[in-house]
């Protein structure tokens, strides 16, 4: 089994889970007992400001106003930090430059501090054995190398295509014939 972590899988039209529809996933960890992975590309309507308010925490002001984004269907109350910060206690790599972490303590050092980059995961995307594997051959996802740039800088709105055609796909290639005929977007 090809081990799939470190990288994105890029959501297909015909993935018909609404939770995934045009999201580009991080995958954390992949192996015999399945997939974890983060979405990048769905924003809340909730800020960092808000978290730090409900935790009685300050916050730089370059965090603010940063959106909260929904990293998956699985445990919405559990929090995940992605970020470029050398200097948090607890952190795990998990593409050059890009961080993981996951445990309250580590929710004070990244709000508090101002520079770097930040973002905050409520939930996350999991696979059972081989099921990932599964959807794979199905061509429901596709999987491309992960790079800091887009996990950590990317525009939400316009990462799912970016991320197709940097693989060199056109994304109005991948809408439904008829909706392409019509002139209408999936969007």
């Amino acid at each position: 089994m090809e081990r799939l972590s470190a990288g994105f899988l890029i959501a297909m039209p015909q993935l018909g889970d609404p939770n995934f529809h045009r999201t580009v996933v991080l995958v954390l960890e992949h192996g015999a007992e399945g997939a974890v992975g983060l979405v990048l590309n769905r924003p809340a309507q909730v800020t960092l400001r808000d978290v730090a308010r409900a935790q009685s925490l300050p916050v730089a002001e370059g965090l603010a106003r940063q959106p909260v984004y929904l990293g998956g269907p699985v445990e919405p109350h559990r929090g995940f930090f992605l970020h470029d910060r050398t200097a948090v206690t607890e952190r795990h790599p998990i593409v050059p430059g890009v961080f993981l972490s996951e445990r309250e303590g580590s929710l004070a050092e990244l709000l508090g501090a101002g520079e770097g980059s930040v973002r905050f995961f409520l939930g996350y995307a999991g696979w059972g054995p081989r099921q990932l594997e599964h959807e794979l051959a199905q061509g429901t996802w596709l999987f491309t190398e992960a790079t800091s740039d887009r996990v950590l800088r990317s525009d939400a709105g316009t990462l799912w295509d970016e991320v197709l055609r940097q693989m060199g796909v056109d994304p109005a290639m991948l809408q439904s014939p008829a909706l392409r005929e019509n002139g209408q977007r999936t969007n």
